[in-house]
């Protein structure tokens, strides 16, 4: 699941080496947090106008998630 958020987002911003993702352990409920950080400059390739592509990244990690029989939840910092 983390390579598949890294790969989504080096595929956006431009400063691909600045792609980072941390992962928190399962909450309670079972889901686990994913926290991207990207460069400066590249937070509004991964937002997006309106927040669409972060909600679309969002929904992808969902769905493969869901295959897993897992639940995910994906932050931007």
């Amino acid at each position: 699941m983390k390579e598949l958020l890294i790969a989504i987002a080096q595929g956006l911003v431009e400063d691909p080496s600045a792609v980072r993702v941390d992962v928190d352990e399962p909450s309670e409920e079972g889901t686990v947090v994913y926290h991207l950080h990207v460069a400066e400059d590249d937070m509004g390739r991964v937002i997006g106008k309106q927040g669409r592509i972060a909600k679309a990244i969002r929904i992808v990690m969902r769905a493969a998630a869901t295959r897993s029989n897992g639940k995910v939840s994906v932050e931007i910092d």
